[in-house]
């Protein structure tokens, strides 16, 4: 019995302290003004308003590399957050392509994920396949950008693209409404 009066004390200063926790903390955390942070992903008009600065110099980049076309979506891929896909097609205008995007992570909405596989970064193809590539952004919202068909630059040294054409979307069951212009 002895034993079972000792704990007591102890039980009861740790209820107690327990108890002041509970009261001190919650008001450090919330103190006046302040609440608590949450990462959100910034407003689709942000994401427009890069597509359409970005559109002169290239949603999409091309490269000769290692016996290899490149087609790099890198431009298109830190808008991934905002995008719900991106349509593409080689040669044509059709979009018949989708190519994949990356996770978004909120609190980092313009990073790209570490990935080793690149799939998301760049297309392969044989050296000259690709003499157009023509693109559309479509957002989450569901409208879509116009379609840009780009070409590969003169400089073959160079990453980079030229645009060829730009082309309102075509109506098609499945194609997206163009976007409004970003205020």
């Amino acid at each position: 019995m002895n034993d079972l009066r000792d704990r007591k004390p102890l039980a009861a200063m740790g209820l107690l302290g327990a108890a002041f926790l509970a009261c001190i903390l919650p008001a450090h955390a919330e103190e006046e003004g302040e609440e608590q942070y949450r990462a959100q992903i910034p407003t689709v008009s942000i994401y427009k308003a890069m597509l359409d600065a970005n559109k002169q110099t290239g949603w999409v980049q091309f490269r000769s590399f290692a016996g290899q076309q490149l087609i790099y979506f890198t431009a298109l891929q830190t808008m991934h957050c905002r995008l719900s896909e991106i349509r593409y097609s080689i040669n044509d205008d059709t979009l018949d392509k989708r190519f994949p995007l990356a996770a978004c992570d909120p609190e980092l909405p313009f990073n790209l994920p570490s990935d080793d596989t690149q799939n998301w970064l760049y297309l392969g193809l044989k050296p000259g396949e690709a003499r157009t590539v023509a693109v559309q952004a479509v957002w989450d919202d569901g409208s879509g950008s116009e379609i840009v068909v780009y070409q590969p630059c003169r400089n073959p040294e160079a990453t980079c693209a030229a645009i060829r054409t730009i082309k309102k979307s075509k109506k098609r069951a499945d194609e997206p409404s163009p976007s409004t212009p970003a205020r």
